[in-house]
């Protein structure tokens, strides 16, 4: 076959240099950081039970995150915060007594009642101190 020997001319790349380049930086490219998501279990809860708004895909490294009742985040609608270098929780206004701050982003409601119904904002801020913010909302009945 003269095209596997066949020299090469000045500045032509062989196909198969190309294709072992592609997978060697397909291969150490570092991956895309999923998106944060928060699924509220269940989405439908009824009075006096619980609800977990579960965090997925946290960043490995953050500086804090909290948790806002409603879709804007303010400082009178801040629940609760945690601080990972201290590793400690902090509440805010917003919060009523029955709420869990997890570590890994949740957040746990005991004896929920129809005025939590709605949504939830939790803004994550990583490394780099870049705001990450996902909602969810759940409905009591």
């Amino acid at each position: 076959m003269e095209l596997a020997s066949a020299r090469l001319l000045r500045g032509q790349i062989p196909w198969r240099g190309l294709l072992l380049t592609a997978s060697l930086l397909t291969y150490w490219s570092p991956l895309t950081t999923a998106q944060v998501t928060v699924d509220a279990v269940p989405p439908n809860v009824v009075e006096e039970n619980s609800v977990l708004l579960l965090a997925h895909n946290m960043p490995q490294e953050f500086q804090v995150f909290y948790w806002y009742k409603g879709t804007t985040p303010n400082l009178d609608s801040e629940i609760a915060r945690y601080i990972r270098s201290d590793n400690v929780h902090q509440t805010g206004p917003a919060y009523s007594g029955r709420e869990t701050i997890y570590s890994n982003g949740s957040l746990f409601f005991q004896n929920v009642t129809k005025k939590d119904e709605g949504a939830y904002t939790l803004t994550v801020i990583d490394q780099q101190f870049n705001p990450i913010q996902t909602s969810v909302q759940f409905r009591v009945y």
